[in-house]
């Protein structure tokens, strides 16, 4: 499976950032780019039933080598990048044999990626890093799911002799702005349960996920000469503030880790007259979810009453929630993936993902999807770097999966 890397380095220099707040689906047009590539590409290893929709989707069948009885298996991973981190002109750099020391990424720029501040870049001495350079994202989330998913299927389509049951893919447009599968049909896919391979670094299994809200906080004030505005003027801005310190400083994403939940402020507008500010909220554990939606009413209520009328309104909207609780009564699902990451040498780590992936919605959608290790380190941003072994361990899972699930 020498080609995951080719494959790789390929799909990340096409733009397929997403982006919020679009009327269209997908968010962008670029994203269609690579979604008709890996058409054609599925078309060129052997696949049947290739088709792209109306939204973008990507699916495909793997027909089965067995006539035992076999679930069928999906696998699937979207084509967009984060619109939070500039996702255009990717220039992937190749980093062989890592000493364990700085990486230059950018020496125009002094950009560096160090282990002082990203320790994890130890556990790779020795080894072939892919990074960025320094200027953009690197688009492993997910292209390097996507390009871990073609290399297995490629090899599963060239060696017949390898026992699997009906493998079903699809490829999908706009998850990093929640709203990957919105049109996704789930009975028309037909497999039994799926796998999204879009996690991080090797050996993380995830059948757990946040439950996860968005709320839009709108402030409106009253603006008048500030010479004359004892009395009369309320400034949005302050009062945005004010709603802000309200929330526990130590629940914010610096704060926390593992299962602990999170407010965060993600943007902040506006003037005296109107501010907005948005906020995501994060919790594993539904009760604690709903109480921190409530909180959020609570502090505008709060601020509402202290000014005499209504300045603060909050919006909410839930956006995904806890997967694993449509995981749980499907125990075989876990039980051979663990064994497929076991059979390759891997030791599989059964972790709550501090995010959510397509996987969430589609478990809620009636097809239970955990998620696979991607391999992938700083998602995001410029310091990302993605391990090549972690490329080839990932291909060689999902190969693993299928033959193991026909047995």
């Amino acid at each position: 499976m020498s080609d995951v890397l080719e494959r790789f380095l390929r799909y990340v220099k096409i733009d397929t950032e997403s982006a919020r707040d679009s009327e269209t689906y997908p968010s962008t047009a670029k994203q269609l780019e690579l979604l008709r590539l890996l058409a054609d590409e599925l078309r060129q290893i052997g696949l049947r039933d290739v088709a792209m929709d109306q939204y973008g989707y990507v699916t495909a069948t793997l027909e089965a080598t067995t006539s035992a009885p076999a679930p069928v298996i999906g696998f699937l991973a979207h084509v967009d990048t984060s619109p939070d981190f500039n996702g255009k002109d990717v220039r992937p750099q190749i980093v062989e044999n890592y000493d364990g020391g700085d990486i230059v990424l950018n020496a125009n720029e002094k950009i560096i990626l160090s282990p002082q501040r990203f320790p994890d870049l130890l556990k790779y001495r020795g080894e072939s890093l892919v990074t960025t350079d320094g200027t953009s994202l690197l688009g492993a989330d997910d292209k390097a799911g996507i390009a871990e998913i073609m290399t297995s299927l490629a090899h599963l389509a060239a060696h017949p002799e390898i026992p699997h049951g009906k493998v079903r893919v699809a490829f999908t447009p706009d998850e990093e702005v929640g709203a990957g599968v919105d049109h996704f049909d789930v009975v028309a896919f037909g497999a039994d349960f799926a796998f999204t391979v879009d996690g991080g670094e090797v050996g993380e299994l995830e059948i757990e996920t946040f439950n996860a809200a968005g709320a839009k906080v709108i402030i409106r004030g009253r603006n008048v000469h500030p010479g004359t505005a004892k009395g009369v003027m309320l400034n949005a801005l302050i009062i945005a503030m004010e709603y802000n310190a309200l929330l526990p400083v130590f629940d914010r994403p610096e704060h926390t880790e593992k299962s602990e939940g999170f407010y965060h402020l993600t943007q902040m507008s506006g003037g005296v007259e109107l501010a907005q500010m948005d906020y995501i909220i994060r919790d594993h554990d539904e009760q604690s979810f709903e109480k921190r939606k409530a909180f959020l009413q609570s502090a505008a209520e709060f601020l509402n009453r202290k000014y005499g009328e209504p300045v603060v309104e909050v919006a909410l909207k839930d956006q995904y929630y806890n997967m694993k609780k449509m995981i749980d009564p499907h125990p075989q699902i876990l039980a051979v993936a663990r064994a497929a990451y076991e059979a390759v040498g891997i030791e599989p780590r059964v972790i709550p993902v501090r995010g959510g992936t397509d996987g969430s919605r589609l478990s809620y959608m009636g097809l239970p999807t955990p998620n696979l290790f991607a391999g992938g380190h700083n998602m995001h941003g410029r310091y990302e770097f993605v391990p090549v072994s972690a490329l080839e361990k990932a291909s060689q899972v999902i190969v693993k999966i299928c033959e193991l699930a026909a047995g």
